[in-house]
């Protein structure tokens, strides 16, 4: 799976805390079609001093969702299930490619591919995802986490 390379980082789609925590950087992101990058550090390792296999999963994950918005109108995507296989152990640059294989108005259909800086595959992925739809005109959101509901009784 290739996607096209830009040269330098572009702006995210959203807010993404976790993403920004772990250093992943978006390079390509259209037509159903994005690359994400990242440089693997010594707290995203396991053990064996190689990525642990939740940061490559959250990677695949990210370039999925990325490209299930990108290729539909919806403001967001939500991963709702989601398989992985690791073929080799991950170190170094990792570049991710998502695409977007088909989408419903409600569902998208997603692979993304991860791959090393000497372009070995590392691990892939497929995975469904709920389109979020964009919020009614008239709609209110809901209250903060940390504010009380209003009691009934």
């Amino acid at each position: 799976m290739n996607t096209p390379s830009k040269p330098g980082p572009l702006p995210l789609p959203a807010r993404m805390p976790f993403a920004e925590h772990l250093g992943l950087v978006l390079h390509a992101n259209a037509d159903g079609l994005c690359e994400w990058r990242m440089d693997v550090q010594a707290a995203h390792c396991n053990s064996r001093s190689v990525a642990h296999g939740g940061v490559l999963m959250t990677l695949l994950d990210v370039a999925m969702a990325t490209a299930a918005r990108s290729g539909s109108a919806a403001p967001g995507a939500i991963t709702i299930e989601m398989k992985t296989s690791f073929l080799r152990a991950a170190e170094g640059s990792l570049r991710a490619s998502g695409r977007l294989l088909h989408h419903t108005a409600s569902l998208a259909f997603c692979e993304a591919e991860l791959h090393n800086a000497r372009g070995q595959l590392c691990a892939r992925a497929s995975g469904t995802f709920k389109l979020m739809r964009p919020a009614h005109p008239h709609s209110h959101p809901l209250p903060a986490p940390s504010t009380p509901l209003p009691r009934s009784d």
